[in-house]
């Protein structure tokens, strides 16, 4: 019985090595397009560096990936997650979108924060630069509710 340990240890040991060659396809980019939200909307630079820091590295096409992306199977996991985050919301194409579009997507962003349902609790665990405090909160709700007025 031991001998079977030690092979299916070793089977395990040579299948996690081998997973670390197998790379994901990054989300990455410098282009900065003009439909980007931040380049379209240019809110002031501390509700911009918040939208950055809280939201661009899922809802962007401008991930900053951290080291623990080029672990296998951790990388997978991020990356399916941020392709999920893109699909529901991808700020570095806003501006494309229709303005009754651009309405529901704000209001849904609205929501999402004023529930504390985003930034993701578990993107906070490794990112708590991006926790928005009591009055940064306020500051941005105010912010994006004004260009939901503004565009109506």
């Amino acid at each position: 019985m031991r001998q079977w340990h030690r092979v299916a240890i070793g089977l395990l040991f040579i299948a996690l090595v081998g997973i670390q060659f197998i790379p994901i396809q990054r989300n990455e980019t410098e282009i900065v397009s003009n439909a980007d939200f931040i380049e379209s909307y240019q809110p002031p630079i501390d509700i911009g560096n918040m939208i950055q820091s809280s939201c661009y590295d899922c809802h962007s096409n401008q991930t900053k990936y951290p080291w623990y992306s080029n672990v296998q199977p951790i990388g997978w996991l991020l990356q399916n997650h941020i392709s999920e985050g893109k699909s529901e919301l991808n700020l570095s194409e806003f501006g494309k979108l229709s303005k009754r579009m651009k309405r529901m997507k704000i209001n849904s962003i609205i929501s999402q924060i004023a529930d504390d349902k985003m930034p993701l609790k578990q993107y906070l665990w490794m990112h708590s630069e991006a926790e928005f405090s009591k009055t940064e909160k306020d500051q941005l709700l105010k912010y994006l509710t004004k260009i939901q007025t503004d565009n109506k």
